[in-house]
């Protein structure tokens, strides 16, 4: 096929060359990822946006030769510049290349509405968001993957519906890739509660608050930190809701929510773990309470320059799919389902010690755990050493609690994140219900437990309490600590135990 002398030129060559290899590659790596189905989120991240870039560059270097060449051409020929660039379509080289560029432009203007879906659908993935920046988003990434919402997107949560939301996280993006390639991202990552978008626009898309929520049972299995790990049964009956679905969202947990009510408050810490002013509106009478900490009282300067947030669901599921468990939590997980075998006398105490202790990276606390656990058994229980299944099970199942809960890297665990959600190892429920939010006319924030929840079964096996029906059953703390666990909050304790 004849063309116009100025296609020959070394640019659009290289041009030609650039954007034929990049469509060579990207047709290449989209064939053998539909044919053998392998591959990662950096294969996707070649085929979607970095090769496209090489083949645009590549398409326009072409015209720019040209442009060039044909300029060239006008001045060996004497010809004016003014004169511009005619197109005779009678001129068989005018035709050819006329026709060229128009299939070439047709099948490029199809190719990128095909990859710009792509390219926008990748970026939406979870293999995208928990994947690429492996190191910095593993922690986030395997808790997402244990949790509840663990086949909702991402960016169900994340970014939401509309187009506003969406170019503003790509906004804030471009700072985090950032920040990860020049390696200035913070250890932990911190959450992100300023800028996230009002849970009413995400959260509510699925749990609407005029939905019914029932009481509901909640039953746990602890083991106590002692040679025969005692368990410790607890079953709680949780008032989500009313007991009845006609009383709406009068009474339970959810009443915090309750569309006739407005729970405003001020959080005196980033993490919004000490809520030292909250004020209850009841929208239908009118009728407004303020309570304050009588321990933690906001001057009215920080009353003026502190946010002031009217509650919804993140201000207690703030951890809703990136939950930490903490040690003792997961390891009774663990214990329960037998990947720790409850039969090795201290395994509990000696899991505290394990997971309470501070690592450099995760090889050095999967050697350690190896060591400790055989030495641990080599010296204090030579009997059981030789039986080298029930400790190697034990070792086994101390290092997957390790790796879904604690990421040494980037110093991401538990304690870092505060979960609102309860009142034992984080204030939760406590930051309003402590006792001490007291308003002007002496109303005072009950702490009552019975409040959220009643006990039904209490125990150990051999002395296991049941509460008759419609009945509750006192708090019988595990560990004789007398009342104290009536004076001071679970936190006291629990947060620093060990």
């Amino acid at each position: 096929m004849k063309l116009p002398k100025s296609v020959y030129n070394t640019i659009s060559l290289i041009g030609s060359i650039l954007a034929g290899i990049s469509l060579f590659l990207i047709i290449f790596f989209l064939v053998t990822l539909s044919i053998f189905d392998f591959g990662s989120s950096y294969i996707g991240l070649f085929i979607y946006i970095v090769l496209p870039v090489f083949l645009i560059i590549g398409l326009i270097l072409i015209p720019v030769g040209m442009i060039r060449r044909s300029k060239k051409l006008k001045k060996m020929s004497r010809e004016e510049l003014s004169r511009g660039i005619r197109i005779d379509l009678n001129n068989k080289k005018h035709w050819n290349a006329v026709v060229l560029f128009v299939i070439i432009t047709l099948i490029f203007l199809f190719l990128t509405g095909i990859g710009s879906y792509e390219a926008f659908h990748y970026t939406e993935s979870n293999e995208f968001c928990g994947q690429l920046c492996h190191k910095v988003m593993k922690p986030e990434y395997v808790a997402y993957q244990e949790s509840p919402h663990s086949r909702v997107a991402c960016v169900e949560c994340h970014v939401g519906p509309g187009a506003d939301w969406f170019v503003k996280s790509k906004l804030s993006g471009l700072y985090q890739v950032y920040a990860v390639l020049a390696k200035v991202y913070p250890q932990p990552i911190p959450t992100p509660v300023e800028n996230l978008r009002p849970a009413r626009e995400t959260c509510e898309r699925c749990h609407w608050p005029s939905k019914f929520y029932s009481y509901r049972l909640h039953n746990e299995k602890h083991y106590l930190a002692n040679r025969e790990n005692t368990e410790w049964t607890i079953q709680l009956k949780m008032k989500t809701g009313p007991e009845y679905s006609a009383k709406g969202l009068s009474e339970g947990i959810h009443w915090h929510i309750n569309p006739d009510i407005r729970v405003e408050y001020i959080a005196s810490s980033r993490d919004r773990e000490y809520l030292p002013w909250v004020r209850c509106i009841n929208i239908a009478t009118g009728d407004t309470v303020i309570y304050e900490d009588i321990n933690e009282q906001l001057d009215p300067e920080a009353k003026d320059t502190l946010e002031m947030r009217v509650m919804d669901c993140i201000d207690c599921h703030n951890r809703p799919s990136h939950h930490y468990l903490p040690p003792q939590e997961f390891t009774d997980l663990l214990l329960a389902s037998g990947e720790i075998p409850a039969e090795l006398p201290d395994i509990k105490s000696l899991a505290m010690e394990v997971f309470n202790s501070q690592y450099e990276n995760y090889d050095t606390a999967m050697k350690y755990i190896e060591m400790r656990v055989t030495e641990f058994y080599s010296e204090n229980y030579p009997e059981i050493i030789a039986n080298e299944g029930m400790v190697n099970t034990a070792i086994e199942g101390f290092k997957m609690g390790f790796s879904r809960n604690i990421f040494p890297e980037m110093k991401a665990s538990w304690d870092v994140y505060p979960n609102h959600i309860g009142h034992v190892e984080f204030n939760g429920c406590f930051r309003c219900h402590n006792g001490n939010h007291q308003s002007a006319d002496n109303r005072i924030i009950s702490r009552d437990c019975n409040l959220c929840h009643t006990i039904q079964i209490q125990g150990t096996a051999d002395s296991l309490q049941v509460a008759l029906s419609n009945r509750s059953l006192e708090f019988t703390h595990p560990v004789d600590i007398g009342d104290a666990w009536k004076e001071y909050a679970c936190t006291d304790c629990h947060r620093y135990l060990y």
